[in-house]
């Protein structure tokens, strides 16, 4: 779906300081990708789109071709045409400036394959097919770092934004932390406001200058996938602003807990909410169902949720970062949780996914399993009452390390459908290039252990 001339025109006519426009299109690792145009270039995107050359979804974490995926030579790097997404155009906080998210098409206007929010489209409309709705919310964790490492070579939690004072502690939950922060705070509430994003609550988290921001729930899990890509370039500039650096790595710290990007998730047909057992206690098919598939695709999107070298440094017992495919209630020990509060809000949260993982694959590999569970009315295992990092022999089995992980999403029927095959390969051939990436480099920790010893 392609947004209407009229609302660029609205928003020009109503914003006559805006000068220039960031054109944003996500990629499959997540990161933001485009130009920057004129006021006067706006019109012709929206009624026109805008070309941009296929290699741009194409690319690896530092923004180099990878030849693996096929859009680079194989297919003459060759345009393809950019449309605004509806709602997507806001002015931005504190700038002469408008941002407005695009979707890339092949020029005959069909969905372009490697286009990461087309993968979320194509679940959503396969649970409309079911006569199915899915809500949801992303929660955003993430670290303020002062901009350079410290003397170690380590990352340092940045000082207080208010006063400059230093915090070295854990501080979770802490009032006082998230005091010393207000500045960056009101930047991105105010940010957040002018774009219409529903930011809510600020937690002090487990690590030193770690926070996390939650938004509010939406009834379409593509606007909760867009808000989050949304914030977390807020979340960026404003601590930018404040000469601080904003970190979405899922694990900075070796002897800190991660940052996850946990995924709150219902089925709604209709007005109801199917997940909505009849007898307290007593889960219903539909929510067991759901359950059970998201259990038993877990190890095959793995890859999804964890997409990186670092994102599994942050699989580590009892550090809030599920190692299994469990289950359970009002429990953060597990992998799927359901929260404890209403029954008019069941849901799950899916909690495997860093936040460096990209929203519109997690939510379309979720939604995926979801379908799978229902479709085959899998039965999710003993719900898990204690600790979900202890033995759990019932649990399908994960993969060990980003290796396997890899090894399994490229074989993977289930993975190839959740994204589309043209996803599935773009995907994986950035992610391969990035292992070759990883595997060839020569560490400091290689020096340190091998220099002198062997």
């Amino acid at each position: 779906m392609k947004a209407d001339p009229a609302e660029a025109q609205a928003f020009l006519d109503a914003n006559p300081q805006i000068e220039a426009f960031d054109l944003v299109l996500i990629d499959a690792n997540g990161i933001a990708r485009g130009k920057i145009i004129r006021r006067h270039e706006l019109m012709g995107v929206y009624t026109g789109g805008r070309h941009l050359p296929i290699s741009i979804l194409g690319l690896d974490v530092l923004g180099e071709d990878v030849e693996d995926t096929g859009l680079i030579w194989e297919a003459g790097d060759a345009d393809r045409r950019a449309w605004p997404i509806p709602g997507a155009l806001k002015a931005l906080h504190g700038t002469n400036r408008g941002e407005v998210q695009l979707s890339l098409y092949e020029l005959d206007g069909a969905p372009m394959a490697s286009d990461p929010r087309h993968a979320l489209v194509r679940q959503v409309q396969a649970l409309a097919g079911m006569g199915l709705r899915a809500s949801g919310a992303f929660e955003l964790e993430f670290f303020l770092l002062e901009p350079e490492l410290g003397p170690d070579g380590k990352v340092v939690a940045a000082r207080d934004v208010l006063d400059g004072r230093t915090g070295r502690r854990t501080d979770v939950y802490s009032v006082d932390a998230l005091h010393g922060m207000l500045p960056f705070l009101d930047d991105v509430y105010a940010a957040a406001r002018l774009a219409d994003l529903p930011a809510e609550t600020a937690i002090s988290e487990y690590a030193p200058g770690q926070f996390e921001l939650t938004l509010h729930y939406r009834d379409d899990v593509l606007a909760a996938a867009d808000d989050l890509c949304r914030l977390k370039r807020i979340v960026r500039a404003a601590a930018r602003k404040h000469g601080r650096l904003a970190c979405f790595m899922a694990k900075p710290h070796e002897d800190r807990a991660g940052s996850g990007m946990h995924f709150h998730v219902s089925l709604w047909e209709g007005q109801r909410n199917i997940f909505v057992e009849a007898v307290e206690g007593q889960w219903n098919a539909p929510l067991r169902h759901a359950i059970g598939g998201l259990a038993a695709t877990m190890g095959e999107a793995m890859l999804v949720f964890a997409p990186h070298a670092n994102s599994w440094r942050r699989f580590v017992g009892n550090s809030y970062a599920p190692v299994k495919p469990t289950w359970g209630v009002n429990n953060r020990s597990v992998a799927l949780r359901i929260p404890a509060g209403s029954k008019s809000a069941r849901r799950i949260e899916h909690r495997p996914s860093g936040v460096d993982a990209n929203p519109y694959l997690v939510g379309a590999a979720v939604l995926a399993g979801i379908r799978k569970g229902l479709v085959e009315a899998i039965e999710p295992g003993p719900e898990t009452t204690g600790n979900g990092y202890a033995e759990s022999p019932d649990a399908p089995p994960l993969p060990r390390d980003w290796r396997e992980a890899i090894e399994v999403a490229r074989g993977s029927a289930f993975l190839k459908d959740a994204l589309g095959e043209g996803l599935h390969r773009t995907f994986l051939a950035v992610i391969g290039a990035e292992y070759q990436r990883v595997a060839r480099e020569v560490s400091e920790l290689d020096l340190r252990l091998y220099l002198q010893t062997v």
